[in-house]
């Protein structure tokens, strides 16, 4: 809720500097030193105010030129004082300006990375850029430079305000009588500044959201003949724009010829008493003229000053959308532990583990259980809506489970920070994520210490080598946006090269083949063989066909989980009775070796040689009606109620 009271707007100004000032605090000495100079600038001023009534009366009216020299040299020093020092002054603030950008944007981000994905994907991304970026602008203008804007401006204002009473006192406590009046139109405007400020920078992350969704989505748009109706969306949000955008502008050019007026008035009032005070020679030419010069200056700080509740009206605005986002608390959190080098050998255990996702009324996982023992495959089949991708969302922590545990080498991973537990685990993601870059650089992703040649190698592992190598650049060629200009094979080859190269001993594969056709499916089986060689695999598949021997089939339905009968058989595609042919781990720091050489296609499986035809161990079926346990007392559990603030880091 807006706080339109000056009481309020000044509370607002306060929590929003006591807030966010340890991200400008690192760079205080350049905040100290650029408001010193600028009160330097300010007394420059005042000097050339004084010198200038001194050149009036005794050179101009009493026409002696031996008079002018030496106050006019001293203008002329002082001009370079305040022009030197005015320069200095704005470079330092625009600095320490532009450092809490930076420290901020980069700590709200950083929490945004850490948030729910089910938050982020309910968010409209044009709208979440808009915060991170215009928004954080607003809060840095009164943060930041708002902030020496104003002690620069306070300071101006008793230094203006002193040398008039100097001059005389009558004149200047007439003028400072009217001052009022600016506090009064400031107040009357900021707190609908707020208001509309709000409704401003929404419609704005609204455009933004219309845009990034039209432009990702190019080929739908195209393709159903849609142009039409984007470009009338975007018109609509831009009309609501339009309207919040000149709301705000109206008020806020409103303050400026307002406060003009009352300037007038002043000025004005005191000249004409002025008249007066020199036809009773009570004060000379150059004094009368030195005070209006000295009122000229006074009263745009004094505006300044007015223009801060302005200033603080849309930061309050900007302060209340972040806040949308930055008391969102993370899904899980474990402090930002450093990676303490632990390394599974593959064991996995899922014992009961139930979830529900916020706000639902049932629960997405009930009471499921499996073990895998290190370098087996199990696989996860179902509907729609069972819960499957749910599963490696648990197993990665993106969530924890509300019941039951996780264990890696029967080591539960709530007990793991979160960098350890993730460097074990590799997600093959079914939508094969790229960035924008080059090839090399999404392939290198996976362990950004590799070599070019471990990167190359994992290419040639992953059949990915022959395109890239007849491609004009090669391993710079620029994949596009999300990867777009490369075929759906070719993507997913690259995201296979990618997880080959992490090489981690956990490996989770979430459909693996959707959206690719019969053939590129067939041909990426092989490179998907070698990633699963010697790793634990999960695997998420409608397709229960692909030419794999799973060592489990879990079939989950909705909203609990069912394992098979017996009589459910894995389909046995590749021959078992030979061994498969290993190398050494790749030049670069790796955590297995688990890396397997290009070998035969009659080779091609995982690593432990079993006979072929051996029964696949089946899981038994759960069937059994109970309640699921209740979280240990121990137990990580994730706190939705709360609130999460932004801190700088350290």
């Amino acid at each position: 809720m807006s706080n339109h009271s000056a009481g309020g707007q000044i509370s607002i100004a306060w929590r929003t500097l006591k807030r966010f000032w340890p991200f400008a605090a690192p760079d205080r000495k350049l905040l100290i030193y650029g408001g010193a100079l600028a009160i330097l600038a300010a007394g420059a001023e005042v000097a050339a105010v004084y010198l200038f009534g001194v050149i009036t009366d005794e050179a101009l009216s009493a026409k002696k030129l031996s008079a002018f020299w030496s106050p006019a040299a001293l203008w002329l020093g002082a001009a370079v004082i305040g022009a030197v020092a005015t320069f200095r002054a704005d470079c330092m603030t625009s600095l320490a300006g532009e450092r809490f950008l930076f420290r901020l944007r980069n700590r709200v981000f950083a929490h945004v990375q850490r948030l729910p994905l089910d938050f982020l994907d309910s968010s409209r991304l044009g709208d979440l850029m808009t915060r991170l970026t215009d928004d954080v602008e607003a809060i840095e203008g009164l943060v930041a430079s708002g902030l020496i804007r104003t002690v620069t401006a306070t300071v101006s204002v008793v230094a203006f305000a002193t040398a008039a009473f100097v001059i005389r006192w009558d004149l200047a406590l007439a003028a400072c009588a009217l001052v009022p009046i600016f506090w009064l139109v400031s107040r009357s405007i900021s707190g609908k500044v707020q208001d509309a400020a709000l409704d401003e920078r929404e419609s704005n992350g609204s455009i933004a959201s219309v845009v990034e969704e039209s432009l990702s989505n190019q080929a739908v748009v195209q393709a159903y003949n849609r142009q039409g109706v984007e470009e009338h969306r975007l018109a609509t949000e831009g009309r609501t724009w339009l309207a919040a955008r000149m709301a705000e502008a109206r008020l806020s050019s409103m303050y400026g010829p307002m406060v003009q007026v009352v300037e007038t008035v002043c000025i004005l009032v005191v000249l004409g008493m002025g008249a007066w005070e020199l036809s009773a020679g009570r004060i000379t030419l150059g004094g009368l003229l030195s005070f209006a010069a000295f009122l000229g200056y006074l009263y745009p700080p004094i505006q300044s000053l007015g223009q801060f509740s302005l200033t603080a009206a849309e930061a309050a605005a900007a302060v209340e959308r972040l806040d949308d986002v930055v008391q969102t608390p993370p899904a899980v959190d474990d402090g930002g532990a450093e990676d303490n080098g632990w390394r599974c050998h593959g064991r996995v255990d899922m014992v009961e583990v139930g979830f529900r996702y916020p706000q639902a009324n049932r629960p997405t996982v009930d009471r499921l259980s499996f073990a895998a023992n290190p370098g087996e495959l199990v696989m996860l089949s179902g509907p729609s809506g069972a819960g499957k991708s749910t599963v490696t969302k648990l197993l990665l922590r993106f969530y924890d489970p509300t019941a039951g545990r996780i264990l890696l080498d029967g080591v539960d991973i709530r007990q793991l920070p979160l960098r350890t537990l993730r460097e074990n685990v590799t997600l093959l993601h079914q939508e094969s994520q790229l960035f924008g870059g080059s090839i090399y650089d999404n392939i290198a992703y996976g362990r950004p210490t590799a070599s070019r040649e471990d990167v190359i190698r994992a290419a040639r592992l992953a059949d990915a080598h022959e395109f890239i190598a007849a491609l004009p650049e090669g391993y710079d060629s620029n994949v596009g946006h999300r990867g777009r200009l490369l075929s759906g094979g070719q993507r997913q080859r690259i995201a296979i090269a990618r997880a080959l190269l992490r090489d981690t001993p956990i490996l989770v594969l979430d459909e693996p083949t959707t959206g690719l056709d019969r053939d590129t499916a067939a041909r990426i089986m092989e490179p998907l063989h070698r990633l699963m060689a010697g790793r634990t695999t999960i695997l998420i598949t409608h397709d229960t066909q692909l030419g794999l021997d799973p060592d489990q089939i879990v079939t989950l339905r909705a909203h609990g989980a069912e394992r098979p009968p017996t009589a459910v058989q894995p389909v046995s595609a590749v021959p078992r009775s030979e061994p498969t042919a290993r190398i050494p781990t790749l030049t670069g720091p790796s955590p297995t070796g688990l890396i397997p050489a290009m070998v035969p296609n009659r080779f091609v499986g995982r690593a432990a040689p079993r006979a072929t035809g051996r029964a696949t161990r089946q899981s038994r079926a759960v069937g059994r009606a109970r309640v699921a346990p209740e979280p240990r007392a121990d137990d990580a559990t994730t706190r939705w109620d709360t609130p999460t603030d932004i801190r700088p880091a350290g």
